[in-house]
Order: structure tokens, then sequence, then C-alpha cells
């Protein structure tokens, strides 16, 4: 087994996980089975109680492993399934071995951060790396392992040393380290200053481990005086570092590493130039050159909850950019904040409410995403009436299945008071409730979480077209509240259609109105299990929607199909996502490499 660490340095946001997706994607293309290990050293078990607002989304892995977004980008990346234990926080480590201190497994020792904890990470590295991730029997060829924050950061002492450990002992030749940090440019001179990364190399050096290659972010490429200066003081063949300017799309990162030769730098250190060959990118290139001249806009509105931190929604988003470029669209997203939509906004801020009002009304579709809590969901439902009442296409995803069930009962039902047990416990007409096997009192990890099987009641309509015409698909799941089954006769006489339900026939999974263009509920979150060139079905169908394309997609062969690059027009097509905070629109993206955005004012693919 082969490792390739990537750490990062000076200031956090720089796009490691982007950069720790294109090396492992780059090694697959040379022929070479790649596993990926996400180490977050923060003491939560695991990222599923994590505010999105601190954290961004919750990742949700078949197994149920709530983790953190990165491995999102891994999976989407590498085209892989990994576990729980994919994702390594210090909370797992600590419990770990307090379990075997109280079992007595230490034998009276005293149970110290070394050798202990730094033991049981590396052995935690070691059985990780060899679980299959690819669908084939036997462990990867190359485990690449993102070390999450900055060199320096006191909280990840502990795996540096652990890491420092492992290196020595694995041997030279089987470990390989990429330190990814910032050469600013400062604008008043206009020179690429690599003190910063000099510091941070140093103060690598002094925790015991020593950078092979340096990939270094900047807004340019890289002088060539600048390389021999960062090679001169940070000990680093200048053939080793590796510009990553700002380019339009994340997609174009792999290509970058190619074109400087990255994978001969990482292939030379652990001495795998013999079992390699070169990079097969052409379906990635072609994928990233057609999405950069896309022009034909589709303008999808999402609101949420969680939209002042786009990662809130991340998966979602690339979802939908997915989707956009397999119809050979330009997506543009904005987000419009619930509570925005809200008349007690109206009172007290009209300006802002007739602003994201507007944007609703100027989109082609409206997706309302996951959430929790009841803020916000007045406004999600006023949205979700909207979409329906004016045939806009609609895709309500968990919470958003749950607030389109709750409209239909209040608007078509008559039902007024209709309402979730999470909003109002005590409401007469309970049409979404808590599942019983859930927990009232602790909150991690008790949820309906994993890969969920949905069997489709009715083969002709959109979503089960969408989906190939398969009798069943399997989804992943997370969420505590279902809805009612006692409910469901009187929402389906009334035209609501339960086209999706689990082994069961209990549990509501998809809910679509017939004879609405495209208006789709669903329990589970198909977006975790969208990848370039073969994005999810349901957000293919919203896009194809609201594209006026629907009809022509549920025609085509969705079994066989292998999506690819899709039509539409061409030009520079830059991305734009563009939300509504206090009244002001953001600016759309600036292109930035890992397109780190805020306020959902970029797309991240």
């Amino acid at each position: 087994m082969k490792y390739v660490l990537v750490t990062g340095g000076v200031v956090s946001g720089l796009g490691k996980g982007v950069t720790a997706s294109s090396i492992g994607l780059i090694l697959k293309a040379c022929g070479l089975r790649v596993t990926s290990i996400k180490i977050d050293p923060y003491l939560n078990t695991d990222a599923g109680t994590m505010s999105p607002f601190e954290h961004g989304e919750v990742y949700v892995l078949d197994d149920g492993g709530e983790v953190d977004l990165d491995l999102g980008n891994y999976e989407r990346f590498l085209d892989i399934k990994l576990t729980r234990d994919n994702n390594i926080t210090t909370g797992k480590i600590y419990q770990s071995v307090i379990d075997k201190e109280r079992r007595g497994d230490y034998l009276g020792k005293t149970v110290q951060v070394v050798p202990h904890i730094t033991d049981a990470i590396q052995e935690w590295v070691e059985r990780v790396a060899k679980i299959p991730v690819d669908g084939k029997e036997g462990p990867a060829d190359v485990c690449v392992i993102e070390l999450g924050g900055t060199i320096g950061d006191i909280e990840s002492m502990p795996f540096i040393e652990a890491l420092g450990q492992f290196s020595y002992r694995v041997g030279t030749g089987n470990f390989c380290l990429i330190h990814v940090s910032l050469v600013p440019v400062l604008n008043v001179v206009g020179e690429q200053k690599t003190k910063p990364t000099q510091h941070s190399v140093r103060g690598l050096r002094g925790l015991g481990l020593a950078p092979n290659i340096l990939a270094c972010r900047s807004t340019t490429a890289l002088d060539e005086n600048v390389k021999a200066k960062l090679s001169q003081f940070c000990h680093v063949p200048a053939e080793n570092i590796i510009t990553l300017y700002d380019v339009s799309n994340i997609w174009h990162i792999p290509l970058l590493l190619r074109d400087q030769k990255a994978h001969e730098a990482i292939l030379k250190v652990l001495n795998l130039q013999s079992v390699a060959g070169e990079p097969c990118l052409e379906e990635w290139t072609s994928r990233a050159e057609l999405y950069d001249m896309l022009h034909e806009p589709v303008r999808i509105a999402m609101v949420g909850k969680y939209t002042g931190l786009s990662d809130s929604y991340l998966s979602v988003i690339k979802a939908l950019l997915h989707a956009s470029v397999a119809q050979g669209k330009k997506l543009i997203v904005d987000c419009v904040p619930a509570c925005d939509l809200e008349p007690e906004t109206a009172k007290e801020n009209p300006d802002v409410y007739n602003a994201a009002w507007n944007l609703l009304k100027a989109a082609d579709g409206v997706l309302v995403p996951g959430g929790f809590g009841d803020r916000g969901v007045q406004g999600k439902i006023l949205a979700t009436k909207y979409a329906r009442e004016n045939r806009i296409p609609f895709l309500g995803i968990c919470l958003g299945m749950q607030i389109a069930v709750i409209e239909f009962a209040r608007s078509v039902l008559g039902l007024k008071d209709a309402n979730s047990t999470e909003f109002d416990p005590n409401t007469k007409n309970p049409c979404v409730i808590f599942m019983p096997e859930g927990s009232t009192t602790h909150m991690g990890g008790t949820m309906r979480l994993g890969s969920r099987r949905t069997y489709f009641q009715v083969m002709d309509c959109k979503s089960a077209k969408l989906y190939g015409n398969r009798g069943f698909i399997d989804e992943r799941h997370r969420h505590r509240y279902e809805v009612n089954p006692n409910m469901v006769m009187h929402l389906e006489n009334s035209g609501l259609s339960f086209t999706g339900k689990d082994a069961s026939g209990q549990r509501m999974e998809i809910v679509e109105l017939p004879n609405h263009p495209y208006f789709v509920g669903v329990q589970f979150h198909p977006e975790f299990k969208s990848r370039p060139g073969k994005p999810s079905a349901l957000f293919l169908g919203l896009i194809a929607a609201a594209c006026g394309q629907l009809e022509s997609v549920l025609k085509e062969d969705r079994l066989s199909q292998k999506i690819g690059t899709g039509k539409g027009g061409m030009s520079n097509g830059n991305k734009m996502v563009k939300t509504y905070q206090n009244g002001s629109p953001t600016k759309p993206a600036n292109g930035s490499f890992d397109d780190v955005y805020r306020n959902c004012n970029g797309v991240q693919v």
C-alpha cells in the first residue's frame, strides 16, 4: 500500500479537499486503484450534530456515516463508495482508546497521547486503507489522506506526530507528502510572496514531516524565479513545485496537475513508475471544456434555511450542476432565504420581502432542500404553494417533501392547521410525525440513515421513468420524521400520488402530482449519489422540466444511457449563483480555482 498525505499551511480554505480529490483522480487515470481518508481534528465523533453554518453540509454515506463534506468531493471525483471509517475524527480516536482502557486492553499501563493515541491513529489508517471502495476485491494501490486544518493548529498535533511515525514506519517509497500552501500576490507591487510558504514548510519540518511536493495556491502561475526561491528555502526540487492557480471551474484542477507533471512526481516518490501509465483524462477534459462554453441559462430558486453559507447545500448545488451540464445549460442558482418570503418580513422589511419574491418568480424551477427546525418553514410552504399553483417545476428533498405534503393538506384538503409534529407537537392534523424508532434524547446517529431501498408503486410516473423504469432504487436517507401513514389515503384521494414506498409499504418515499409538469418530493437525498457525467435522475428531471426538455428525457433509455456532454450553446460560460441577503444580491462567482464560495456567490462543481 502506498500513501499520499495532503496537508495545508498558512490559512484554511485553500482547497485541500479539491486538491486531494484531484490527486486521487489523476492517479486513478494512471490505472491505479485509489481510496481516500479525511482526518478532522475535532472532538465530535462525527459531523452529524454540527451546525451547517459552522461546518457546511453533513454528507451521508451508504453505511449511514455522517461525515465531512470533503468525502463528498472524494466520492464525486473518484466515483467510489466510502465508509464512515474513512472519516477519522479526534473524537473517534479518543473514544476507541478509552473503550480499550475500560476493557483492560492496556494491562494497567498509563494511557497517554504517545504512544496510545498515535498508535491508534496509525492502526486506523492502515485498517481503513485496505477496505475496497471501488466495487472490486482487494485493497487499493494508493490511499490519499487529507489532514484537515492548518499546520500549527494545536488540535492537529497528535495526528501530525502519528503521521510522522507512520511515514518512517512504512518507509521511503511508500509515503508521499504534498503540502498545499499560499503564495499571495500583493496588489501594491504585484509580486508573488514566498515567505508565508517558507514559514509553513519550516513549521512542518519542525514537527517531523518533510514535504516531497509543494502545491502552491496563487492567482496566477508561479514565476520560475519564485519556484527557484521556494526550492532553495523549502528543500523541494523545482520540478516538484506545482502551481494551483485560479481557473474557471474546479474540473480543470486534475488537468492542471497533469499538465505540470504532478503525477510523474508522485509516481516517482512512490516508486510506481513501472506499473502506472499516462493519465487518461479525455472524457474529463471534454466535460471541463464544455462547462466553460455553456451559455443558455437555467435558473433555479433554492429556498432554504442555511443560505448564508452555500457549503450547507454543497451536494445539492453540485447535483444541480451535473444535471445542467448534462442538459447543456448554464446553471444559475438563486439562494432565497425562506424567512424572507414570510408575511412578517413584508411588515418589517418590505424591500427584502419583495426582492426575495422577485427571485422566486423569476426562476425556471424551485428546489426546497432538507433541513431541521421551524425557522423559515412558512416561507418554504409559500414557495411550494407558488410552484404548485403556477405549474413551476418543483423538487422537494427530505424536509422539502414533508413541506409539500403539509402545503397540499392545507390548500387542497382544507386542513388549515395541518402540520408536522416537529413544528407543532399538538397539531390536530399531523401530516408528518416522528418515526417510532427514533430517539428524542440522543441527537447523534439516531436518525434513519444511509442507503435504503424504495419500491415504485406506480411505474408510469415521472420518477420511475427517470430511474429507468426499475422496480426499486437505493438512495441515502437522513431524517427523523416521516409522512403520517394515516393521512395517505386522504391525500391520495385529493390527487397527491405516493409513487414510492419502503419495503413495508408504510413509509412514504416519493410523492408526485401527476397532472403537474414536474412536482416531485422525496424523503431521501438523491444529491449524495450524483456524479459528474452521471447526474441524479431527479435533479436531471428538475433541470429538464425547467428547460422544457422533460418529455425528451423521459423517452430516453435511462438504464443503458451514459450521460455525456449534453447539448447547448457555447460561450465563455462563467458560472453564476446569486443569493438575496438583507435586500442586496451578491456578486457572481469570480472563477477561483476551488470556487470556495460564501453567501451562495459561486458554484462549486
